[in-house]
């Protein structure tokens, strides 16, 4: 079994239907969904956090999250508006 992790769930994440946590039956399963994922969330979080695919282990891959330093701290809104339900805090830490 191989394994993607989410690094750290960040408001975004919390609020999308993504899970922590996913199990393939080979890798290159495990390859694509990562990477995928990470561009789907670049895509269309808010953009305060930057999100990439990496793999750490023979069967695991991490999704990583760093700050966006493209941004000045506020959240901006998503195509899907996700961010906007809390006033413009994305509930990030």
């Amino acid at each position: 079994m191989y394994t993607v992790q989410m690094e750290h769930e960040c408001g975004c994440f919390k609020r999308s239907e993504y899970a922590s946590e996913k199990t393939f039956d080979n890798q290159q399963d495990a390859y694509n969904y990562s990477k995928i994922a990470a561009e789907f969330m670049n895509e269309d979080f808010c953009s305060k956090h930057l999100f990439f695919a990496q793999k750490t282990s023979d069967n695991t891959f991490l999704i990583r999250v760093a700050e966006n330093p493209n941004t000045g701290g506020s959240c901006g809104t998503s195509s899907a508006g996700s961010c906007s339900t809390d006033g413009g805090s994305c509930g990030c830490s």
